[in-house]
């Protein structure tokens, strides 16, 4: 449906900021001013941020690499944590291939994830006395002065990641514990509450023998982090992460991880075993669910919501496919790797053992590994340094001549990688504990990029909450946000959505939002996807399908129509098929006009002709995270 200008009332309502009716709608929020509160001179606390109950939007990311990381300092990346901080505050800094990254507009949040193995033994490496510098592997990684050779040093080091030598001799752990010590020291130095927050974390680099992706960030709520952290060196298990992580609680550090990319994990991140084979049980589910509350969902190296072949009549299933496993041309494997087949295959073993490990929320993160997230598919700079510095090494635009076997694009699988995402969250306050908070219990939602916001709540509404001034508030007081269980219904009533998305005015107009539902019946699972607000007319109850909006776009010069999309949509919204006996899932998705993908823009600067075989453009989208809903007893 066609929304009209709502009030500024209302606008103030939703967005949770204070506007004029006739300002333009903005991305995300300022941070909310600081409490008016005057601490006395002897008081060394500062004032907190004021907390606003109906909660703010922040964009944020809770995946950056730095030079710490083994795979970062081979590609020529030498940017620090405190880089990666004074990027996403708005500072410029420098790619290695030697240009500058800047943000248009400032991150709310980040976390430096770097690796854990061998966290900053590259750049030690790189002295010829230390013990790790005559290591036969650090010999060769000075050496490695080509993109060729730093791949070949690369895939050595990928053979001690993945556990092929029987003795690791190349471990140096005081040269992990001070990296460690540097990502902490950054991240306690650049949190400013109200105004920018950083989290102490890092990431768990687990592969199976054959590449199989299991990685996940490991995420702390506060400053205390301990001495030394669990790895894949350790273990390869995320179950054995997990009881690490329990073990760390228990300890007073709260701490939470969040798996990425398993679109490359070849079936293994969303498996209906245990890690062992043997069935999984209410102790495997509650102990992942409760260290495991999210899942980035998209990021550079592709969108893990669905897959064609899972979600075949789902139209806009294709995005952003990335169909190789990690740091390999090996195919991985759909079905186990995409998590609305996930939130699907939770529900049945709901339905028969009375389980579920896969009622998590979604984020999106970027995954750079040049301290600097490309999130604009008009200022990409891919994420492996110098490796993927230029359209070329991207494969984007043809080669100055073919190569060898006739090859007019250079080879490789970067071309398949995306200018992605964002993690969006609803919190109190820009603060550690809000935001932390926030994503613990799920109120989270992932973005391809662009700062569109998203809000997803069921309950028991009517109509007049669309255009009522108090509209978020009523939503909280008669329902939940995304991330929850839905709320006890009256006898044969069915439940209310309410879903709202504002337009990024630096990315295309808004053009549909759906909801996406998936229940168990008969003992199988089902999925529908259903358009619930469109930028032109309303849904057709037989299809459920928005009218065309005559979107255009140019892809002579990326020129999209500015008057066929809206920069806002919302509704209230019944599931024609509900039925209260049924255990479902739904979640939001918001797409955009289609706009030029960054291979695209590439070749128009370029002076050349798209590379025919990738999509010349995209639909930016944003998801929610979802809403369950269990059978009353």
């Amino acid at each position: 449906m066609q929304i009209k200008p709502l009030s500024g009332l209302l606008i103030t309502a939703l967005l949770v900021v204070g506007c004029q009716e006739s300002a333009p709608p903005t991305a995300t929020p300022p941070a909310p001013a600081l409490s008016t509160s005057t601490p006395s001179a002897a008081s060394e606390t500062p004032a907190l941020p004021a907390s606003n109950p109906n909660r703010n939007a922040y964009f944020g990311d809770l995946h950056v690499h730095t030079g710490l990381s083994f795979d970062a300092y081979v590609f020529g990346v030498r940017a620090t944590p405190d880089d990666a901080y004074r990027y996403a505050k708005g500072e410029m800094i420098e790619h290695p291939a030697g240009f500058e990254m800047q943000l248009k507009q400032p991150l709310d949040f980040e976390a430096v994830t770097d690796h854990a193995e061998y966290l900053g033994m590259l750049e030690a490496m790189q002295d010829p006395t230390s013990a790790v510098g005559k290591h036969p592997l650090g010999v060769q990684m000075r050496g490695a002065n080509t993109s060729e050779t730093r791949r070949d040093a690369f895939r050595e080091l990928l053979k001690y990641l993945l556990g092929l030598h029987k003795q690791d001799d190349l471990l140096d752990p005081e040269v992990v514990r001070a990296g460690w010590e540097t990502t902490i020291s950054a991240a306690e130095h650049h949190n400013d509450p109200g105004t920018f927050t950083t989290f102490i974390a890092y990431e768990y680099t687990a592969s199976g023998q054959e590449l199989q992706n299991l990685h996940r960030n490991v995420i702390f709520r506060g400053s205390d982090a301990p001495d030394a952290v669990f790895t894949a060196l350790d273990s390869a298990n995320p179950e054995l992460l997990w009881t690490w992580m329990d073990e760390q609680r228990a300890a007073g550090r709260e701490v939470l991880a969040i798996p990425h990319n398993p679109n490359g994990s070849d079936g293994l991140m969303f498996e209906l075993t245990k890690t062992d084979g043997t069935p999984m049980d209410a102790a495997y589910a509650n102990q992942r669910m409760r260290n495991e509350p999210l899942v980035e969902v998209t990021q550079v190296k592709g969108t893990s919501d669905t897959h064609p072949v899972l979600s075949p009549n789902d139209e806009w299933a294709n995005f952003e496919i990335m169909p190789l496993r990690i740091a390999s041309t090996l195919a991985s494997n759909p079905r186990g790797s995409y998590v609305r087949e996930a939130y699907q295959n939770g529900l049945l073993m709901e339905a028969t053992a009375g389980i579920n490990p896969y009622r998590f929320g979604l984020i999106g993160s970027s995954d750079t590994h040049v301290g600097a997230g490309a999130y604009d598919e008009a200022n990409y700079w891919s994420k492996v340094g110098r490796l993927d510095a230029t359209p070329q090494l991207r494969g984007s635009v043809p080669l100055d001549k073919p190569a060898a076997d006739g090859s007019v694009y250079a080879p490789g699988y970067y071309k398949y990688w995306s200018a992605s995402g964002l993690a969006g969250v609803w919190a109190e306050s820009n603060t550690r504990e809000a935001i932390y908070d926030a994503l613990r219990r799920k109120e989270t939602f992932a973005s391809s990029g662009p700062r569109i916001l998203l809000r997803f709540f069921a309950g028991d509404f009517s109509d007049t909450l669309l255009n009522d001034a108090n509209a978020v508030r009523m939503a909280y007081n008669n329902g939940v946000p995304m991330g929850a269980d839905m709320p006890p219904l009256r006898q044969d009533a069915s439940p209310d959505f309410f879903v709202w998305a504002l337009r990024d005015p630096d990315s295309a107009p808004l053009q549909r939002i759906q909801i996406v539902k998936s229940w168990v019946a008969e003992g199988a699972s089902h999925e529908q996807v259903f358009d619930v607000a469109c930028a032109v007319g309303a849904p057709d109850p037989a299809t459920w399908r928005c009218p065309d909006n005559s979107a255009t776009l140019s892809l002579d010069n990326c020129a999209y129509s500015e008057d066929a999309g809206v920069n806002e949509l919302r509704e209230v919204w019944q599931d024609p098929d509900f039925n209260s006996g049924q255990l479902a899932v739904y979640y939001a998705r918001v797409l955009e006009n289609p706009s030029c993908r960054w291979s695209t823009w590439d070749a128009i600067r370029a002076g050349v002709s798209p590379r025919p075989e990738l999509p010349a453009s995209i639909q930016e989208r944003a998801w929610s995270s979802p809403i369950w809903y269990r059978p009353q007893s």
